[in-house]
This record gives C-alpha cells, structure tokens and sequence, in this order.
C-alpha cells in the first residue's frame, strides 16, 4: 500500500446519474440492513431518555444513562475478530460477512427482550444492563453491516449507499420511537420491546436477500499463521501511514459533537413543556422522521454532485445552526406549531450531515480492512455521543433549556474548523476534488 491511499473522485456528476445510484437492487439489502441498525440505537438513547423520564428519572442520572452506549465507542477492539475470523460451518452457508450478521441479530433480539422486562422505576441497573447488551449487540452488527455496504458499493456509489443506510435507520425510528412511544400510553413496556425485538427480523431477511461480497480475502493457512499481523496491526498502520490521520480523527470525533448533545436531551425537553406521548411520536418520531429521509436522500445527491466537502460544510453548519431552534420552542413553551419546525428543520439539517459524514468515512477506508476501519472512524463518532455528551444532562441541569441549546450549537464550532482546515490542507479529500476545491497552489501543501 503506498503511504497515501487516494479515494476515486465524485465530484461534478450529472444529476441524472447520481440519482441512477439508488436504482440499484444491491441497495435494497442495504435499506433493510439500515433499518436493523437504527432500531436498536434509538432504544438505547432516546426512547430509553422517554422512558426514564416518564417514570420520575431525574435528569442527570438520564444524561449518565447515555454511557450504556460506550459499545459504540470502543467497537474498533473487536473489529478485527469480526473482519477476519469465520464462523464454522455458517460461514460456509451465507459467507463470511452474512453468518456474523445473522449470529449477531439473534442474541441482539434476545438483548431488546431482556430490556423490556426489567423494571428501571424500581431497579435502573437491570436496565442499564441489558441496555448495555443491546448496545454491544447493536455495534457488533454495525461493524458487520457497515463493512458490508463498503465492500459491495463502488466509489460513486457510496453516497448513495450511505444515503439508503440512513434511511433505513430513521424509518427504524418510526418504529422503535413513534411506535413505542405512542404505544407506552396505552401498552405495557415488555409488550412493547418484544415487537421492537420481532422487527429485527427485518434486518434478518436484508442479510438473507443480500449477495455475499466477492472479495480477495487473506488465505486460512496465512491468516492462522499471522493472525494477530493481518487482523489487527495491519488495518492500523494502514490507516495511520496517511497524512493527517490525527485530524482526521479528531474529525470523526467532533462533527456531530454539539448535535448529539442537544439530541440526548431532547425528549427530556418535550416532557418539560407538557407534550404529550402521541403528540411526540406524531412530530418526532413519523413527520422528523420522514423529513430526515429526505435530508438523507438530499445529503447523498451533494455528495455524489458535488464531492464530500460541500455536503460536510452543508450538512455541518445547518444541523449546528438548527439547534437554536429548540431554543425558540423552550421559550414558546407547548407550542406544536413551533415543535413542528424546531424539529422538521433540525432532522433535515442532520438527515443531510448524517449521509455527508458516513459517505466520507467509507470512502476513507481500505476495502482490505473495511471492517475494522470504519470501526474506528465510527467509534469516534460514537464516542462523540455518548462519552463527551453523558454530562449533557448534567449541563441541563446547571442551566436553563434556551441556555442550554444556544451552547450546543457553540459546540459544533470545533468539528466545523477542523473540517475547515482539513479541505484547506487536502486531507482525506478525493484527489480530484482536492485540486478542484483548494483554494490556491500553496494550500495544497501540509
């Protein structure tokens, strides 16, 4: 491998073609996989937020509750067992990738159960446990998946395919945020978790539709011999033989950062202004989800027509800006009107910096570790998420809710100047549309 890896360009292609991407039969296993993905990661934030809340969780123990997501952050750890160890006897059935992802949706099914029959009012640790489980469950398939979609999808496709994994994973919202929330008002949590723990079937018949990756793998002989080497060491060094690998990271870490701190506290929020169950599901969680597709499906076009950079800059600063938006609703109170915009506006913006930032990260990746890359890429994110947003309650708690959202939108300003200065230096960005997008010949220089 040469010290740089280059991406294939994608920039500057006709509409018509970037829109041609999603007609693609591969792309359906894809949107069943994406909807498998998202339906356990809503359970573990937001409707666990709901939950908590609806049974008289104080808000700080609710913000400490997102550490249940730290799976999500350390994924990359056993990536490598994913990417490069074969199921006996499955792997021989459905392939290397479908028999993980198979393994991996039954005890993940298993996982949502559990949670539904604990009792958190009574007992939060039971909760916090199985929440944990679904949690490790839910980015195990993740790294499955995600390697999967790399893999399978050419360069020019993967904005597409990125656009098809997120829609997937909000029409899993309708389900497992609409449907549980709307349902808590009239039905028992277990019943409600062993539908949400039924619809992971869906993801099951996406693997099952799905054609296994047909690439070079390292031979059984040579991967027994140098297991450790080509597993774990390899997809590392690889990664970080590039040139600004550090930014990049940091990258990863920060885009999303004030958007996942505003978004771990938003149901906290609507139970504050006397919204009630259904109110919630009908905006949030069908109308914000519905609008976030087409933000999706809009952020997946950017990229595809105009290159990475424009869309992350986009989706970056629009999903910051519409923070403040729940600013306005905290002082307007119960008002569905203004939840309506707060929400339709914000899951647009992040709709299309959602599609932006995963084609991004799987263009990065070396399709020899695509597992374990994007792993890491993606931990970060997560990490993102749940570590430096678990004292998103806390900070609630300290301030009032307009406070509150206007710092989140603040943060976002990190991850928006390093994405500045990583198209200033042209790290991570397709050859092609570096030289396109730079804006003079000495900036083309690190």
């Amino acid at each position: 491998m040469p010290a740089e890896r280059q991406m294939e360009p994608v920039a500057k292609r006709d509409w018509r073609v970037a829109c041609h991407d999603y007609l693609n039969r591969r792309q359906l296993a894809i949107l069943l996989m994406g909807f498998s993905s998202g339906l356990p990661l809503l359970l573990t934030l937001s409707t666990l937020s709901y939950w908590l809340s609806k049974v008289g969780i104080d808000k700080t123990s609710i913000g400490l509750f997102a550490l249940v997501g730290l799976p999500y952050a350390f994924k990359f750890l056993w990536a490598p067992l994913l990417d490069h160890t074969r199921l006996p006897l499955l792997a021989g059935i459905f392939g290397h990738r479908r028999s993980w992802a198979l393994v991996i949706q039954v005890l993940l099914m298993a996982a949502i159960l559990a949670m539904g029959l604990s009792d958190p009012a009574s007992d939060p640790w039971p909760t916090a446990l199985a929440a944990l489980f679904v949690a490790f469950f839910s980015a195990s398939q993740d790294i499955v998946i995600d390697a999967y979609r790399i893999e399978i999808l050419s360069e020019e496709e993967q904005g597409a395919g990125a656009a098809v994994t997120q829609t997937g994973y909000r029409l899993a919202l309708i389900a497992a945020g609409a449907g549980a929330i709307a349902l808590s008002d009239f039905v028992d949590w277990p019943t409600i978790f062993a539908c949400l723990a039924a619809l992971i079937l869906v993801g099951v018949l996406g693997v099952l539709l799905a054609p296994e990756p047909e690439l070079a793998r390292t031979p059984r002989r040579e991967l027994r011999a140098h297991w450790f080497r080509v597993s774990v060491v390899e997809p590392f060094t690889d990664f970080m033989s590039r040139r600004g690998w550090v930014l990049i990271l940091l990258f990863a870490l920060l885009y999303k950062f004030g958007d996942a701190i505003g978004g771990v506290m938003a149901y906290p929020l609507y139970v504050d202004l006397g919204f009630t169950g259904l109110e919630i599901a009908a905006v949030s969680k069908i109308f914000g989800v519905l609008i976030t597709v087409a933000g999706a499906i809009t952020g997946g076009l950017l990229v595809s027509r105009y290159g990475y950079f424009p869309a992350l800059l986009a989706g970056g600063i629009l999903q910051a800006v519409t923070n403040l938006l729940y600013a306005v609703l905290a002082l307007h109170g119960h008002d569905l009107t203004m939840l309506v915009v707060a929400i339709g506006a914000d899951n647009f913006t992040g709709g299309m910096g959602s599609a932006a930032f995963v084609a991004y990260l799987s263009a990065l990746c070396n399709k020899r570790f695509t597992g374990t890359q994007f792993a890491l890429l993606t931990s970060l994110m997560a990490a993102g998420r749940t570590l430096l947003s678990s004292g998103g309650g806390w900070l609630a708690d300290q301030m009032d809710w307009v406070s509150f959202f206007a710092a989140t939108t603040a943060l976002a300003i990190p991850g928006l100047l390093l994405l500045w200065w990583l198209r200033r230096v042209n790290l991570g960005l397709p050859e092609a549309e570096a030289e396109a997008m730079a804006p003079s010949a000495e900036h083309t220089q690190p």
